[in-house]
């Protein structure tokens, strides 16, 4: 009776991971229009109980000088669910010094514009997983 309840937990674990897999999170289609805030935590923040590691102080530094960019792509963290936006919405506020995928697609996004990639070029590199392969420790020390 046990292995029959750990084998359906399982496959039911395996039918939600797998569903999430084509499903593409909330982005905006469009550039901010001018005028718009797009507010990344302060500098004055980006220290304490959230930031205990360079690579999180970093992300938010890079969030801050591509808010445009992030502004039109989705978060892997299906953060959607809880009314985010875009990757954008994960840099608002703490959110993004939690998440791992948050941090790797603002590390890839900014590594994809300083390659003049368009938005809409590295939201199909992120749709396509090609974040999954930053290293965070190594983005940290990057310019």
């Amino acid at each position: 009776m046990r292995k029959s309840a750990a084998f359906l937990f399982t496959v039911l674990l395996a039918v939600v991971c797998f569903a999430q897999g084509d499903h593409v999170p909330a982005y905006n289609n469009l550039p901010p229009k001018p005028g718009d805030a797009l507010p990344i935590l302060p500098k004055d923040q980006l220290s304490g109980e959230n930031f205990k590691f360079p690579y999180q102080v970093r992300a938010y530094q890079l969030a801050a000088k591509i808010p445009g960019v992030i502004y039109q792509l989705p978060c892997y963290c299906y953060c959607d669910r809880i009314g985010h936006n875009s990757l954008h919405s994960c840099f608002e506020s703490t959110h993004g010094s939690h998440c791992a995928l948050c941090m790797k697609e603002v590390f890839y996004a900014y590594e994809q514009t300083r390659l003049k990639k368009t938005p809409a070029q590295i939201r199909a590199g992120i749709i396509k997983g090609d974040w999954k392969n930053i290293d965070l420790e190594s983005a940290a020390r990057t310019d």
